[in-house]
């Protein structure tokens, strides 16, 4: 039996942690009298701003910012960690691949431990492990291997969140053939965004179909609000007319869309959760990677199309044409 076992999440965005739920709710099931806890290099979204979705995981704080980025750690590690006089780990699941971040999580004392970094050439069982770009799908299907057990794939439910949530947004949207749009990055590092002016072409096609465009956008985004309510007076903004604020209402009003369109941000993940219809556009990012995982997605990579980063060579009519 596992008494005790940590995860370390690298991943900054609230995206990176939405696509370990699934990991987090299969091992919570799989092994129930485990105590399991979450370290990551960044803040634990689990307890602040993804709260609402009750993920309910214990945080591992070793009081060290943005852990396993700083050499310096190396030295750190395991003095932060037995002062907090907890038992050695039974297994450490370490969730990234650079070299520096898992020498230095390897300094907390573990029973077993297992990594994809160096082609898994870290972890203390070895096997003819998986390399697959869904991160929680790669994980459990290696930590079968890894365990020699079986792991039951657990997906998120949406009976996770709050009843609230659903009556505000029954509230906000009360009909149907609802279009929803995610057009706005919070990585503004890499240009992963679609020209507004696209958005509101293709928002402007849709209301001729006898469909509502829905635009999440946060209430602090007024000027693009207002220059697609210029075009599109129809447009819904329901986040910026409820007093509730939180993703699990984004996922929430997702359950009333008829189809979601987005580009690669935290707010495609969250949609992702009500496993509506999608359709996601890539640029420079990874879509194996990062896109929505099931079988009602539809993904425009620039990359596989136009054999460019370019996400503005993928057109208007690329994405109506996926659209009843």
């Amino acid at each position: 039996m596992l008494k005790n076992i940590l995860i370390y999440n690298s991943g900054g965005g609230l995206g990176d942690s939405i696509q370990l739920i699934p990991l987090i709710l299969s091992l919570k099931n799989h092994f129930k009298e485990s105590e399991i806890s979450y370290l990551g290099a960044h803040d634990n979204h689990y307890e602040n701003k993804l709260k609402d979705y009750n993920i309910k995981i214990k945080t591992l704080d070793l009081k060290l910012k943005y852990f396993g980025f700083r050499w310096w750690h190396i030295l750190q590690a395991k003095k932060k960690y037995l002062q907090l006089s907890i038992d050695k780990f039974d297994l450490i699941i370490d969730l990234q691949t650079k070299l520096r971040n898992t020498l230095i999580l390897k300094k907390i004392p573990s029973k077993n431990f297992y990594s994809a970094t160096f082609n898994f050439s870290f972890c203390s069982v070895k096997n003819d492990y998986l390399t697959k770009n869904d991160i929680s799908e790669m994980t459990i299907l290696n930590l079968e291997k890894f365990l020699n057990t079986k792991i039951k794939k657990i997906n998120f439910n949406l009976s996770n969140i709050s009843k609230k949530f659903f009556e505000e947004a029954e509230r906000l949207l009360p009909n149907n053939n609802y279009i929803g749009f995610s057009i706005t990055q919070g990585n503004e590092y890499r240009k992963k965004s679609w020209n507004l002016e696209n958005f509101i072409e293709v928002a402007k096609k849709i209301k001729i179909m006898n469909k509502t465009p829905v635009f999440f956008l946060e209430k602090n985004n007024n000027e693009i609000a207002n220059k697609i309510k210029l075009e599109i007076p129809e447009a819904l903004f329901p986040e910026h007319n409820s007093n509730l604020s939180s993703p699990a209402l984004v996922t929430a009003l997702s359950s009333k869309l008829e189809k979601a369109i987005s580009i690669d941000n935290g707010i495609m993940h969250m949609i992702a959760l009500a496993n509506v219809p999608m359709i996601v556009l890539f640029g420079p990012t990874n879509s194996e990677k990062f896109a929505p995982n099931y079988k009602e997605v539809v993904i425009l990579d620039s990359k596989k199309l136009f054999k460019t980063n370019n996400i503005q060579k993928i057109k208007t009519v690329d994405v109506l044409k996926h659209i009843n």
